[in-house]
């Protein structure tokens, strides 16, 4: 009788463990749950700075860098990406953005600005700066930008007010290898690259010849 009840109880306890198991997995598996759950896969952290202001919610601000391992040089130019949706009850205005300390100022084009300004018409669909061509260019920067790091950028708006918000630099890779910077940040690479090459001043005519017979005297019969 003794083993018996010792073997009931043994069951009981392997049953009750097993019940507290199946208990745990659902609760485990509902906390893995939702759009936000992590998974097995590799995915970035969400991109891009967002904040509500003033009626005004600003999502997906980032600044396109250079590709891994490589820098935006200063003097040229970058991208910056954003999208702007006004939800207050009257239209507002982005009336200019800027980068202090980063970018000596940045422009507005493209088909959602108009006269330099983007309009912001009140509970209208969002006015989506987001590539992959640029519509909002940082230009003259004052520092090199490379990805993984952040910048402060400010947006200046009619009704609402200024905000300022911490901007992500995203490597041109990956989901941002399709998005282009602006045609002058090519140029000023090309024009830093071709600056490399320029000749030391007070090197010998021998070591920088030329097609003139003055400038390498050493070449005259």
């Amino acid at each position: 009788m003794i083993r018996a009840s010792f073997g009931k109880t043994a069951a009981g306890r392997l049953l009750l463990g097993a019940g507290v198991l199946a208990l745990l997995i659902p609760a485990v598996a509902g906390c893995e749950a939702g759009e936000d759950a992590p998974t097995l896969q590799f995915h970035p952290a969400a991109s891009g700075a967002q904040a509500v202001f003033n009626g005004i919610k600003i999502t997906n601000a980032f600044v396109l860098g250079a590709p891994t391992g490589s820098q935006v040089p200063a003097g040229s130019s970058a991208s910056l990406f954003v999208s702007l949706y006004n939800s207050g009850n009257g239209s507002d205005t982005l009336q200019s953005i800027s980068a202090p300390g980063w970018a000596g100022s940045i422009s507005l084009s493209g088909g959602a600005v108009s006269g330099g300004t983007v309009p912001l018409p009140a509970n209208s669909a969002p006015v989506n700066l987001t590539g992959p061509e640029p519509e909002v260019v940082l230009e003259g920067l004052t520092k090199p930008l490379r990805g993984g790091s952040t910048i402060p950028v400010e947006f200046n708006f009619q009704h609402a007010g200024s905000v300022t918000l911490q901007v992500p630099i995203e490597p041109q890779d990956f989901q941002w290898s399709t998005f282009s910077p602006p045609a002058s940040a090519q140029t000023g690479a090309a024009a830093i690259s071709t600056s490399t090459a320029t000749p030391i001043p007070g090197a010998t005519g021998t070591a920088t010849p030329t097609g003139t017979a003055t400038a390498t005297p050493t070449a005259t019969p």
